[in-house]
């Protein structure tokens, strides 16, 4: 039993009775609003204790209508990453499998959907595929591939199709000061404007979607973690998961291996413990997988995975990454001196080298193989990688990489002693593999930018081998000669010399404008302060500044 102190009042905060008198407002405000209109509802399910306890309420609410009134849909929406906690992935599937099971029996209107990313938008495709770097919080992108893109496709379907969509979800204030603050510059009204009755009614508040025509409803808004916690263990989860098991889930997350409710201000909760994905770089670690492993040994195969991901985790990592950018092109930036004063010019780091990309598929692969090792026999066929992810990989390294060794299929069975399927029906035809491969090493003394210059011109033309019109050929052809020409250092100095060259010219074309739009000053002043024509150094001028253009001073006029 949950015991909440009872000096709460004293501190604003509500007792247990009026936490249950909020409830019941709740469920008659779901009702109504429910009742209301044909608008479809998309309630977003983490799996988490706070998506679970509003669709609990929602849940609930609506199986004690009469049936007749049950009409309307409601999308019940998860997304995998395909790199979530395993444990809470295997947790969330089967309360799916529950819940379908569930409504078809109670014959309420609830339609569970798992949402994916595609396999273009995956992790490992972009990370080991395209070589993008771990996340960071000046380039996370991995947010809106993983998760919003497929919900938001998923919600636009149904806006195109009703028209409307209202959006549920579990945020509450008590989350974070950001998230309360984000919550109240989106509130456009409250449920009670919307059903034009307020009376009774709890009228909670309504934000303004991230997509058109859509209203956000969150019942929790201003619900604390105890009161979660409270409401899931007092209330037996209506599709028969277990919410004991979650609160178990959760306090094996916690450092401590305890999760007690929160009694006062000092007592911390199982809140604080964040499910999410087990790759995730943009925190500094991954405190829940840490706790699990450390709390029970029978969870200790997931080692690997925490290994893997503090590999990632690397903040200085440049010497693992191209020095151009995705798009071949060296792109400089300034920073502060890590020692002393003054200021660097730097290459913006780019992608993986092609070493890191293979050697993150081999550690993926290898993390893959130990787990399934060790794993329980319920978690004996845990994927990290699948095969469209891989298949993909290998087809952006052969035809974007222009990497046509096609060394993923030797990765995949050095490592698994399996041979790799491609899905891909056609993926194992090609005109050049590795026996082309190795006479352009052959050829390019094994210089990795000779040999990719060899390989990107031989690859293009192979391209344009069966076209009837070859146009465009010259120009993709002269363009991996802008992107692999030069060596490295020399490479950057090209970049540099450009930079001073457009900051010199963008210095001239400022100074041009402030001169024309003061013409007239400068020409009432030319007379009375011409300056004299023997105190200007012109032939200095002009060999400093073709210095810096041309690397050399002008030509003598004699």
């Amino acid at each position: 039993m949950v015991m909440m102190d009872g000096t709460r009042k004293n501190r604003g905060q509500r007792t247990v009775a009026e936490l249950m008198e909020d409830i019941k407002a709740l469920k008659a405000e779901i009702q109504e609003l429910y009742c209301l209109d044909e608008i479809p509802w998309v309630v977003g399910y983490s799996g988490g204790k706070d998506s679970t306890c509003v669709l609990q309420l929602i849940w609930n609410a609506v199986a004690e209508l009469p049936i007749e009134k049950r009409i309307k849909q409601i999308h019940v929406l998860t997304t995998d990453t395909l790199v979530e906690n395993p444990l809470v992935s295997a947790w969330m599937r089967r309360s799916l499998e529950r819940m379908k099971l569930a409504a078809e029996k109670q014959d309420l209107p609830f339609l569970p959907r798992l949402l994916q990313p595609e396999v273009k938008d995956t992790f490992w495709v972009n990370l080991i595929g395209k070589g993008y770097p771990a996340p960071r919080h000046m380039f996370r992108w991995c947010t809106e591939r993983l998760k919003i893109w497929p919900s938001n496709r998923y919600i636009q379907n149904v806006v195109r199709v009703r028209g409307e969509v209202i959006v549920v979800l579990g945020t509450r204030k008590a989350e974070s000061s950001r998230r309360a603050g984000v919550m109240s510059d989106h509130a456009v009204g409250t449920v009670g404007d919307r059903l034009k009755k307020a009376q009774g009614l709890k009228s909670s508040l309504l934000y303004r979607g991230q997509l058109p025509n859509s209203l956000v409803y969150s019942p929790l808004a201003n619900w604390r973690d105890d009161e979660v916690w409270l409401y899931l263990m007092q209330f037996p989860n209506p599709w028969g998961h277990s919410n004991k098991d979650l609160f178990e889930l959760y306090r094996g997350a916690t450092e401590d291996n305890e999760c007690p409710f929160v009694i006062d201000t000092s007592t911390p909760s199982c809140g604080d413990s964040r499910f999410g994905c087990w790759v995730c770089t943009l925190v500094s670690e991954d405190k829940s997988m840490s706790a699990m492993i450390q709390n029970d040994e029978q969870k200790s195969w997931m080692q690997p995975l925490l290994d893997l991901r503090n590999e990632l985790d690397i903040y200085d990592d440049h010497d693992r990454r191209d020095f151009r950018r995705m798009t071949g092109k060296v792109q400089l930036f300034e920073r502060n001196k890590r020692e002393g004063s003054g200021t660097e010019v730097l290459p913006i780091p780019g992608p993986y080298t092609r070493f890191w990309r293979e050697e993150w598929l081999r550690r993926v692969l290898q993390a893959q193989v130990e787990a399934r090792k060790n794993a329980p026999d319920d978690m004996k066929d845990i994927q990290l990688i699948n095969r469209q992810e891989l298949s993909e990989i290998r087809r952006i390294w052969r035809e974007e990489k222009h990497e046509f060794d096609d060394s993923l299929p030797r990765i995949y069975h050095e490592v698994t002693h399996q041979k790799f399927q491609d899905p891909r029906p056609t993926a194992d035809t090609s005109h050049l593999g590795p026996d082309a491969w190795a006479i352009l090493q052959d050829l390019s003394d094994n210089d990795p930018l000779y040999l990719e210059l060899l390989a990107k011109l031989l690859d293009t033309e192979r391209k344009y081998q069966t076209m009837s019109r070859r146009t465009g050929v010259y120009k993709d052809l002269a363009a991996c000669f802008e992107t692999s020409a030069l060596p490295k250092v020399e490479a950057i100095q090209q970049a540099e010399t450009i930079r001073d060259m457009k900051q010199a010219q963008g210095g001239s074309s400022s100074k041009s404008k402030r001169s024309k739009s003061n013409k007239k000053d400068q020409d009432n002043k030319r007379e009375a302060e011409k300056p004299d024509n023997d105190s200007i150094d012109v032939a200095g001028f002009q060999s400093a500044w073709s210095r810096l253009k041309f690397g050399q001073p002008p030509a003598s006029d004699s």
